[in-house]
């Protein structure tokens, strides 16, 4: 990063965001990792295990568009203090009260969409404080927060091994208190946030296209980090054996690749361009993934096939957050939650189908393929819009940005 970077903005308030990010993430996808030891304790069917690690994806998903809201109509910082405090309410009534049926973790679910819902504060209230060419990499360390999917992964069955799973609620309390007082402490709003809008201007940004390309071209990015990061405990025990806790080191990997990328995509993006770097991002998952679905016989190999897909898609999420301040810079509050929360209902729907096709075919094949496919409608899609887009906003005559 140059020292124009680190003048240009606020770095307090990017490292909370961060920060804050980091152990949402970690929490909203904690049912991931646990999902193993939750289905043998609650006699969970494949399907049921996939709706269950699917479930905060999909409340994180819808909640990221209120979340949207609260962030333009109040501000980021109070949108992400009031998320914070609903979280650890929700994982402490669990640890107390224990969970018993798939009913009441499916509702442990709804609430943890709330830390899923994160994406729209901490995105913002880094992105308000930095000028168009250091978008990319502002977004990028700010949503670099995907690395809490890393420490669920790696803890979560460790600790649920050793003291239970639902004391890993518990557990999970106490790094989350600490970062919201850090938040309370150093976040600020940026001073040239944009003004509230009316609800009707809202609806209004849904009239144009191109928001409805950002939010399918995300929904295969961060769809597919999120999705297979929920379902690849279940697939490495399901296709290979694995045990809990081996399992979640297998997946640990995947989304550390995913995770450590998003910055670094951001980055690429805003030296080559965002359409390049995604163009080249949704081609190589597409085609890892089309692999994998072969159900190759050596889990080393599908491993190393899904972290460079997951490399891939974290490249990719950091991408079209460079791109979307430079097209959306006024609306960025309410876009970041509409596109968030179509990348989380890309994530429900492929942990869930994960599951379903597991249940009704014996194996994942249909379900990888199937999201390859989806890989490849993105990269038509993108290269259809490319020109009109670099020849209207990200034209060098309206941006600095590489677009």
């Amino acid at each position: 990063m140059s020292k124009d970077f680190w003048k240009a903005g606020h770095t307090p308030t990017l490292l909370v965001s961060f920060l804050y990010f980091d152990l949402s993430f970690m929490v909203w996808y904690i049912l991931g990792p646990l999902a193993i030891q939750i289905a043998e304790a609650l006699q969970l069917s494949a399907q049921q295990r996939g709706l269950m690690v699917a479930t905060p994806i999909l409340a994180g998903a819808l909640l990221r568009f209120g979340m949207g809201l609260l962030v333009d109509r109040f501000s980021p910082k109070f949108a992400g203090i009031l998320g914070q405090v609903v979280v650890m309410l929700a994982l402490g009534f669990a640890w107390l009260h224990g969970i018993q049926s798939l009913s009441q973790a499916l509702l442990l679910g709804v609430f943890l969409g709330v830390a899923g819902a994160a994406f729209a504060v901490s995105l913002p209230l880094a992105s308000q404080w930095y000028p168009p060419e250091h978008q990319g990499k502002a977004m990028g360390i700010a949503g670099a927060g995907n690395s809490g999917t890393v420490f669920a992964a790696l803890l979560a069955p460790t600790l649920a091994a050793l003291y239970g799973w639902e004391n890993v609620f518990g557990l999970a309390v106490l790094p989350l208190g600490v970062v919201f007082v850090l938040f309370c402490l150093f976040a600020k709003n940026a001073p040239q946030r944009p003004k509230p809008k009316a609800l009707a201007d809202y609806l209004r940004v849904l009239g144009d296209k191109d928001s409805w390309w950002f939010m399918f071209f995300y929904c295969v990015t961060f769809g597919g980090f999120a999705g297979l990061a929920s379902a690849l405990p279940g697939y490495f025990h399901d296709q290979y054996g694995l045990n809990a806790v081996t399992a979640g080191y297998y997946t640990a990997a995947c989304v550390f690749a995913g995770s450590l990328m998003r910055p670094l995509g951001g980055a690429l993006a805003d030296r080559i361009g965002g359409i390049r770097t995604l163009l080249v991002m949704y081609t190589v998952a597409a085609l890892l993934i089309a692999v994998v679905g072969f159900n190759l016989p050596q889990v080393n190999v599908a491993l190393a096939l899904f972290v460079g897909a997951m490399l891939a898609l974290g490249s990719g999420n950091g991408a079209v957050f460079q791109l979307v301040p430079q097209r959306f810079r006024k609306e960025i509050g309410v876009m970041t939650g509409l596109i968030g929360m179509a990348g989380g209902i890309g994530g429900f729907l492929l942990a869930a189908g994960l599951g379903l096709v597991k249940q009704h075919t014996g194996n994942y094949q249909l379900g990888l393929w199937l999201f390859a496919s989806l890989g490849v409608v993105a990269w038509i899609g993108l290269h259809g819009v490319k020109l009109r887009w670099r020849t209207t906003w990200g034209a060098s005559n309206v941006t600095a940005a590489r677009v």
